[in-house]
């Protein structure tokens, strides 16, 4: 008999957005009545259609595959050197990465996971707390923890504790970590780091021999010119950081599914017998092994969002969230919750009222105003006590979740 990899055993019941979906659904069955009342707010997926410009591209990249003489097979692994050039070009500019350090792929959620096959066992590995769920399950499933203690927290892994106090914003520990997950602006709690504390990580990771793994899904959310949106903004960065972004959000792509992995050749592990390698080339071996491209219309609709009508059409979008997340956060504050997030990210990050946990909060939000929202003890012990709203959604919805939550409330 197949034996099976042991290491999911240790897992909790369900993820977190499946969880949130099974009860959901129970819910619906149990009061039909109710249930075309419902109004989500929980799981990060965009409502609005495709911008025009991106459509219009993966028209013609499906044309162009329906006629022998431009039909395109098989791409390159690491993507079409039209969307790396564009990255580069629109996103990276004057930091110094080369089109060769970008990698296309299909989803950062993905990227986040797969990056694991890359490092080996035993690395001390931070994650901030509260966390996106991916970040703590692959390691789980990679045979980088132990078990998970009541509170959720799974042995091998150093909690990086982010609550109000410090704006849900950790600093560098004292000791020493080889690998650490920073995602900013931060899913689930919106909130963003400065220059200075970004420095302070790179100051950090250059002293300790720590690689960065920085999440950046949400970079075309901040709104304030003084924050950073790449790690590579920051002196030295190229040297101890691997950036992950997404056109997910910005682009609309949650169904069409495109992302990219920025590796600098200059980003080194140590192999066992400590020898400095290239993580380039490892995730490069890894990529063209594992990974046939992105497909063809994809890329070129991603190539799109960099177009001028591309950049006017996701400019609009990212208007369109943000004032969701203003009208939510101002709604929240009105009713003297405490709120983070929701100004740089499309992430609204509220404290339950006195006496809720953040399940009792769910449970409350979705019998009582039929609007589901992600409870913040699913990130991680440190969101106990806080749940998330997001802002995308249409702005009629966003605005009867506001008449909601202030008769809920008040």
């Amino acid at each position: 008999m197949a034996t099976i990899n042991s290491n999911f055993l240790k897992l909790k019941a369900g993820y977190l957005f499946p969880e949130i979906a099974r009860r959901v659904k129970a819910y619906s069955e149990a009061n039909p009545d109710k249930a075309g009342r419902i109004i989500r707010c929980g799981i990060g997926d965009v409502t609005e259609a495709l911008p025009p410009a991106v459509v219009k591209a993966m028209h013609e990249g499906v044309d162009e595959l329906a006629n022998r003489s431009t039909f395109h097979g098989y791409g390159p692994e690491q993507g079409y050197e039209f969307l790396r050039q564009a990255i580069v070009d629109n996103q990276f500019a004057n930091l110094g990465i080369e089109a060769d350090e970008v990698f296309i792929s299909d989803g950062s959620k993905c990227d986040t996971g797969n990056i694991l096959d890359i490092f080996g066992k035993g690395n001390r590995t931070g994650i901030t707390d509260p966390v996106y769920p991916v970040y703590v399950d692959t390691n789980v499933m990679a045979g980088n923890t132990g078990d998970a203690n009541d509170n959720g927290a799974y042995e091998g892994l150093v909690y990086l504790e982010c609550n109000a106090a410090n704006g849900f914003v950790a600093a560098p520990p004292c000791d020493k970590l080889d690998l650490v997950y920073l995602c900013f602006p931060n899913n689930p709690t919106g909130a963003v780091a400065t220059r200075e504390q970004l420095e302070a990580w790179v100051k950090y990771a250059q002293e300790n021999d720590t690689i960065i793994l920085f999440d950046a899904a949400y970079e075309a959310f901040i709104q304030d010119s003084s924050i950073p949106r790449s790690i590579f903004e920051i002196e030295g960065a190229r040297d101890v950081a691997i950036e992950f972004r997404s056109f997910s959000k910005n682009g609309g792509f949650t169904g069409v599914r495109c992302a990219y992995v920025v590796i600098p050749k200059t980003v080194t592990g140590k192999s066992e017998s400590g020898e400095r390698i290239p993580l380039h080339r490892l995730w490069s071996r890894r990529h063209s092994t594992k990974f046939n491209g992105a497909s063809y219309p994809v890329q070129k609709a991603a190539a799109a969002v960099f177009s001028t009508e591309g950049k006017e059409q996701v400019a609009a979008l990212i208007e369109h969230y943000m004032g969701n997340a203003k009208l939510l956060r101002e709604t929240a504050q009105a009713l003297g919750l405490q709120v983070f997030g929701g100004v740089n990210a499309p992430y609204v990050w509220v404290g339950c009222p006195a006496g809720l946990t953040s399940w009792d909060m769910f449970d409350k939000m979705l019998e009582e105003a039929q609007v589901v929202i992600t409870p913040g003890s699913g990130f991680g012990a440190a969101g106990e006590g806080w749940f998330r709203i997001s802002a995308f959604n249409s702005r009629a919805n966003v605005e009867e979740v506001c008449s909601r939550l202030k008769a809920l409330v008040s």
